[in-house]
């Protein structure tokens, strides 16, 4: 398949900027996986869409201060890291707590001259770091060293949200709390799991009350997020490997769901990835942590969802290519456009759309 399969018109002015003042006032697009119908709702109308017994998979990691302004130590020319990965082994979670005396990351870097290795970096409040290698196309690996206790303490206090590049604007303090999910726990997301930002604490009580049973992963979603495909043909797209657990809890409560014929509906693409990524031919997800970069585009075969929710994605996105592999390539790019066309919010801190797989 080529990437222009998944192209569509996007008129500027629907690029949402900023949230709502309430989360669930969203806009939500139900559609029919089976027969391709949609209806125009409302994000809050959810618990009445959703049945008992059916098993919601959220994403629950929480987005860091990943992004960097400092300049070089030796020039003073400026200097732009965004925090990628920790190169350690250990979960993100786990490297952000340890001493901030020696932490190498993944970065991807940009200055007015080139970047080189042996380069010494200073940022705000006393983070300082040097660049071990170029690692090619933008990416560096960097070592950090700070007087805080830890790397999360300092990057706090020296690092700024990384908002997407379609939101032309500087972040906010609101954005720290709005630009991640009202259950967001463990840190080290560099983008938000977006389609779980319409949820309130009053709304997942109602599906709970409502008989919906709530399970958490992780999967830190990576800047890769936000890049289209730039190759022709999609089967040469290389994605970037982005770090998930499962709890043994959770991987039971899916296998009972599975085996009782109860859905399980993914709350986002990096839910979809991280289930699917774990799933053998059986059906069975399998609990643990690693790193995943399965890339999930028209043909694949879906073990485990039945149903999605998600945002309205970018253009020639793999983001875009995962929904059409579930729903359908020209179903997707209808749904598309009869969004456009009602004026709908995209992107991060856009409107919603529910992949219902009610026959």
């Amino acid at each position: 398949m080529h990437t222009n399969d998944f192209d569509f018109e996007l008129p500027g002015e629907l690029i949402a900027q900023s949230p709502l003042e309430r989360r669930d006032d969203s806009r939500l697009l139900h559609v029919n996986r089976h027969d391709g119908s949609l209806v125009h709702r409302q994000f809050r109308d959810l618990p009445s869409l959703l049945r008992r017994g059916d098993l919601l998979v959220l994403n629950d990691s929480r987005v860091i201060p990943a992004r960097l302004i400092g300049k070089k130590t030796d020039t003073g020319g400026r200097v732009e890291l965004l925090l990628v990965r920790p190169v350690a082994e250990a979960s993100t979670a786990q490297v952000l707590q340890a001493r901030a005396d020696g932490s190498a990351w993944s970065c991807l870097g940009q200055a007015s001259k080139p970047i080189r290795a042996g380069a010494k970096l200073s940022f705000e409040n006393g983070l300082t770091a040097e660049v071990e290698e170029a690692l090619g196309g933008g990416e560096y690996r960097v070592r950090f060293t700070s007087s805080f206790d830890t790397l999360d303490e300092a990057i706090r206090h020296a690092g700024r949200l990384p908002l997407p590049p379609y939101i032309s604007r500087a972040p906010t303090a609101d954005d720290d709390a709005r630009y991640n999910t009202v259950y967001a726990a463990t840190a080290g997301s560099v983008a938000a799991p977006t389609a779980g930002l319409h949820f309130t604490p009053e709304l997942l009580a109602s599906l709970v009350s409502a008989g919906v049973t709530l399970a958490f992963v992780t999967l830190d979603v990576g800047p890769g997020t936000f890049l289209p495909v730039r190759e022709g043909s999609i089967h040469t797209h290389h994605m970037h490997g982005e770090r998930f657990s499962i709890s043994p809890e959770v991987a039971g409560q899916i296998r009972e769901a599975k085996r009782a014929g109860r859905r399980v509906i993914a709350v986002g693409t990096t839910v979809t990835r991280t289930l699917e990524a774990q799933a053998d031919d059986a059906e069975v997800v399998r609990s643990g942590s690693g790193e995943t970069a399965i890339f999930i585009y028209p043909g694949f075969t879906f073990r485990v969802i039945d149903a999605l929710i998600t945002n309205f994605h970018l253009p020639k996105s793999t983001l875009v290519m995962l929904v059409s592999a579930f729903f359908g390539r020209e179903r997707t790019l209808a749904a598309y456009k009869a969004a456009v066309s009602e004026k709908y919010r995209f992107f991060s801190y856009g409107d919603s759309m529910f992949i219902d797989g009610a026959a």
